[in-house]
């Protein structure tokens, strides 16, 4: 399994602030069947986002904690203009791995206004956008039809594993079952919180569809690695 959403890089933002915690983060990880972690630090008002900061963090990391979970190199991307800016005129500098595929995360509680012709912006310069748990936001957990709009132009969805347990309280438990029922979750990623197994067993309870029982979190591989996704027929 790859977990594309992890805030485990120490000291960088609001996820792990000491590399003990960072080896104990990976370390469960590795119990929990994740080979591959891509650490995905905020971009945003909060925080300072440097790429060479952030390598040398992943490499010192990576010899603490040995081979595996290999750790790889990504952003949690928020939606402001300025970071809109700086990602059209050089998107490899928050893509996951350099590559194509860029997680964006919205606030809880608002959507920014021309969502729309900005993912269309961003997917005709080769950016994939995959939008973090949306069933977090209450905006969209109550407007799916939003969300199959941005679908059918060509963005992707992950869900919080944290969400399909119950972590963000009922209504986002709710809006994550519907989006696996309705066959519009990509991937199930931590967001460096609960387990990745115990949500797949959840959604493998909640999904109707076999093949997305199967398909859902082994798409994270194929977004580490920046295969073509194409959704299940």
């Amino acid at each position: 399994m790859v977990d594309i959403h992890c805030h485990i890089l120490p000291g960088l933002d609001d996820g792990a602030q000491e590399e003990s915690v960072a080896r104990e983060m990976a370390q469960m990880a590795a119990a929990d069947g994740i080979t591959h972690i891509v650490a995905t630090p905020h971009v945003n008002y909060r925080f300072s986002f440097d790429p060479e900061v952030n390598r040398q963090k992943r490499d010192a990391l990576q010899r603490a904690i040995g081979e595996s979970p290999k750790l790889l190199l990504g952003c949690d991307f928020h939606l402001s203009y300025e970071n809109i800016e700086a990602l059209r005129r050089q998107p490899e500098r928050y893509t996951i791995n350099g590559l194509r595929y860029l997680l964006v995360e919205f606030a809880d509680t608002s959507i920014p206004p021309n969502m729309d012709d900005v993912f269309f912006d961003m997917i005709s310069r080769k950016v994939a956008p995959i939008i973090t748990h949306p069933e977090r936001n209450s905006i969209l957990s109550e407007r799916p039809e939003q969300m199959l709009s941005w679908l059918q132009a060509g963005c992707l969805m992950q869900v919080t594993a944290g969400s399909l347990l119950g972590r963000f309280g009922k209504r986002a438990r709710q809006a994550a079952e519907r989006l696996l029922q309705h066959r519009m979750v990509h991937c199930i990623a931590t967001d460096g919180s609960r387990s990745l197994s115990a949500s797949r067993d959840t959604s493998h309870r909640r999904s109707t569809h076999g093949r997305d029982r199967r398909s859902t979190l082994a798409r994270g591989t194929a977004l580490g690695t920046d295969r073509t996704l194409q959704r299940d027929r």
